[in-house]
């Protein structure tokens, strides 16, 4: 490549950089420049012919309205719970666990979070998470920031293990199932190693930049409760990846961690010796009291009868043993050959996380018995709520198509990405380890999506890695985790999360949070089979 093509490879990126964490500039602006700068940089850089720009282009907004449709189902079920009164209830019942708020980061934020990506992944835990933790009390900036940092070691067996056997398993040719087995195995130990440590992170923000006397140390006083909640789902996930396979570990291994940390929060096990509250939660105390008591007759379990719903029906149609699956995928919209190229669409619309929200609160609607004013009052809340998303979806994922896409091209250029990757493997090949992880970032970065990531550099790892010597299965286990930090500042997660708890325009404020945390994540693990402990 010649310098003026590797700046148009990194427009994209470099793009996004500038305009929403530099400059600070919304999403709404922001990405249709991008995504502007991005076609121009194809078209006369990469020459890529304009119709599949076009196509990319078509291909993207179709996409979007998916996502879209994840957003809003996210958004009406929370309006919904709020109408109700179940979101009054629930956040009583976790006052009676807990009233420190580092605490309920590491039991909703990362272990609830963890359990979502495992049993649905493609952007649910964060659009269900951020805004219940908003709905708890959380400021908005600091929900959406822990639901994505925590949206991250759970990943690489996220979706029943989609971001492995289907990414990795495809995106390496040849690849054995026992093989596939050794990579899962060797990303979580990386975890447990490093993804422990994430929890404390995320209380450490917390106490930091959300909290009254902007304190690390106050985050750092819940260290012993924030370890446990970090190897207590890395070390479950572990045991869970040697036994059952790639399937389970986030769902299991969260699981049995929510179940250990719920009980040490009850009995006082490794908890800090003060409590941490926001500087206006005994505002917000009273006023619920002035509020009165009409909905709280609502018992517990029927608050969270709605998020248990959603949880067991994204578990019941993500597992390929039953027919659900099936039954559920069949049901599709596709759009094959657009504008006479090989690009092409696919939306499974039953299948959609969206489609179970949405569900959801038509049976919540008959659960909690409301009156069709109340439910209408959520629906027209959710639907006025979608208008700056439109915008910043329908420009980031064109954007990301046309970047993937790019291998059409009359330069005899493979896609972006993939030269990239090429670049990045012959420059850092001495330090590959090191580097690896960095390339499953920038896929996911870019593509929003730890599978698709795999599936885009799974060879290129593997193929460096024999070249340079190094254990194959553990460069793609370094793939996997690079993916997983991704995820964090992926933007399409962030504008979608950032929409469902109404911070569209602070994108970038939201990256420069999550920023940090991905290249920890990245570079420790990096470092640590480098020096050959993975």
């Amino acid at each position: 490549m010649t310098l003026l093509q590797v700046f148009a490879a990194l427009t994209p990126v470099i793009a996004v950089f500038l305009f929403l964490i530099i400059l600070r500039i919304p999403a709404t602006r922001a990405m249709p420049i991008s995504l502007l700068l991005t076609a121009v940089m194809a078209v006369f850089v990469w020459k890529v012919t304009p119709i599949q720009v076009a196509a990319s282009i078509l291909q993207g907004w179709a996409i979007s309205l998916t996502i879209l449709w994840i957003v809003f189902g996210a958004l009406l079920l929370l309006n919904t719970l709020k109408v109700s009164g179940a979101i009054s209830v629930i956040r009583d019942g976790f006052s009676q666990i807990t009233t420190d708020r580092r605490i309920q980061v590491v039991i909703i934020g990362w272990l609830f979070v963890s359990f979502l990506e495992g049993a649905a992944g493609f952007g649910t835990p964060a659009a269900i998470v951020a805004p219940l933790l908003v709905a708890l009390g959380f400021p908005a900036l600091a929900a959406v920031v822990l639901a994505l940092i925590a949206d991250s070691a759970a990943v690489s067996t996220g979706a029943v293990g989609t971001p492995i056997l289907v990414g990795i398993g495809q995106g390496v040719q040849g690849i054995s199932s026992a093989d596939l087995l050794t990579v899962t195995v060797k990303t979580i130990t990386l975890d447990v190693m490093v993804a422990t440590f994430i929890p404390l992170i995320m209380v450490a923000i917390l106490t930091r930049f959300f909290g009254k006397n902007k304190s690390w140390t106050e985050g750092l006083g819940a260290w012993k409760f924030a370890l446990l909640g970090g190897i207590s789902f890395t070390g479950s996930a572990y045991l869970t990846a040697r036994f059952l396979g790639p399937e389970f570990p986030s769902i299991l291994g969260a699981l049995i961690a929510l179940g250990i940390c719920i009980s040490a929060a009850r009995s006082g096990f490794l908890m800090p010796k003060t409590t941490w509250l926001f500087e206006n939660d005994s505002q917000a105390e009273s006023m619920k009291a002035k509020e009165g008591c009409q909905e709280k007759s609502m018992p517990l379990w029927l608050a969270w009868t709605p998020y248990i719903l959603v949880v067991c029906f994204l578990v019941l149609t993500r597992l390929d043993f039953l027919p659900f699956k099936a039954w559920m995928v069949a049901a599709q919209v596709s759009w094959n050959n657009i504008l006479s190229t090989s690009v092409s669409v696919t939306a499974h619309t039953l299948y959609l996380p969206g489609t179970i929200f949405v569900f959801v609160v038509i049976l919540t609607a008959f659960l909690h018995k409301k009156e069709p004013r109340k439910i209408k009052t959520a629906w027209m809340t959710s639907i006025k709520a979608l208008g700056p998303s439109i915008i910043a979806l329908g420009a980031s994922v064109p954007m990301v198509r046309i970047f993937l896409h790019s291998d059409v091209n009359t330069a005899a250029l493979a896609s972006m990405p993939i030269e990239l990757g090429q670049l990045a493997a012959a420059t850092f090949s001495g330090f590959w380890p090191i580097f690896a992880p960095l390339v499953g970032c920038l896929g996911s970065f870019i593509a929003g999506s730890a599978t698709f990531s795999n599936m885009m550099f799974g060879n290129l790892q593997y193929a460096t890695a024999d070249t340079v010597g190094f254990s194959q299965t553990t460069t793609l286990a370094l793939q996997a985790i690079g993916a997983n930090a991704g995820n964090m500042i992926c933007v399409l997660n962030v504008v979608a999360a950032a929409s469902v708890v109404g911070m569209v325009g602070k994108e970038g404020q939201i990256i420069r949070f999550t920023l940090l945390p991905a290249l920890f994540y990245c570079f420790v693990a990096g470092f640590i089979a480098f020096l050959g402990f993975a």
